[in-house]
């Protein structure tokens, strides 16, 4: 199979899945290369929320988002009103979303999110629907919240001009 095949039928998935937690969503079948309009690649909305998403799978491999995707998709978000989002899969695993300035930053620009940063670290679907509250395992084992967790990185985001001060207020 293809890799834009194998993109498309990740795609798809994701529409029904987003369309399952109660989201209206649509896909942008002509996001990337086939426009010249800066288009996420699925658009998910409840009333309450707004996504635009950026979709990329791998069989276990790093993804990577170059740094002009990734912006495209920040401006995209700010005028259509959305919360921008990067949605990874790795093949036998969930999705996992992340604010594009949760990302690592490769030392050319671009994004990067490895299998085991989007198992740890990564949002699920519930989670972006508001019907749950995901908590991490501490070192010690603990599955308690950190209330602090992600502070650091939405302020980053804030001061990179990644997220509006909007944003990040929803979000603290």
């Amino acid at each position: 199979m293809s890799s834009n095949a194998k993109g498309d039928r990740r795609e798809r998935e994701l529409v029904n899945r987003l369309d399952e937690a109660g989201f209206a969503v649509m896909r942008a079948p002509a996001s990337g290369a086939a426009t010249e309009r800066d288009l996420p690649d699925v658009l998910a909305g409840d009333g309450e929320r707004f996504y635009a998403v950026e979709a990329k799978s791998s069989s276990g491999r790093p993804i990577y988002l170059d740094a002009e995707e990734v912006e495209s998709l920040i401006y995209f978000a700010r005028s259509f009103g959305a919360k921008a989002r990067i949605g990874a899969r790795f093949d036998r695993e969930d999705w996992a979303f992340f604010h594009p300035a949760d990302l690592h930053t490769t030392d050319s620009g671009n994004k990067r999110v490895k299998k085991d940063r989007a198992l740890a670290d990564g949002e699920d679907i519930p989670a972006l629907a508001g019907k749950s509250e995901q908590t991490r395992l501490d070192e010690d084992g603990v599955s308690e919240p950190d209330p602090t967790d992600g502070v650091r990185g939405v302020l980053t985001a804030v001061e990179q001009g990644t997220m509006s001060v909007e944003e990040a207020a929803e979000i603290l």
